[in-house]
């Protein structure tokens, strides 16, 4: 767990953000019709997005001195884990 509320959101959206590619990836894997597709190749899409500007904010965080863990509930994200 992370002392500041506002890294506990910043995390919490590196989670989310990794959830979305994982859902793309595996629902691409199984889709039966175009327009599943474009769902997921949007899912994809939006997903990076928000993992790159969520791990940017969160390196400002780490910079400014403000990241601070109290316990490892977000640990997996401090040793580099991928979607």
């Amino acid at each position: 767990m992370l002392k500041r509320k506002c890294d506990n959101n910043i995390a919490r959206t590196i989670e989310l953000a990794r959830e979305m590619i994982r859902l793309a990836q595996e629902g691409d894997q199984h889709r039966e019709d175009p327009g599943c597709g474009v769902l997921y190749g949007i899912l994809l899409d939006s997903g990076y997005q928000l993992l790159k500007l969520a791990e940017k904010e969160k390196q400002a965080h780490i910079d400014k001195g403000w990241w601070e863990e109290s316990c490892g509930v977000h640990a997996k994200e401090e040793k580099g884990a991928t979607p």
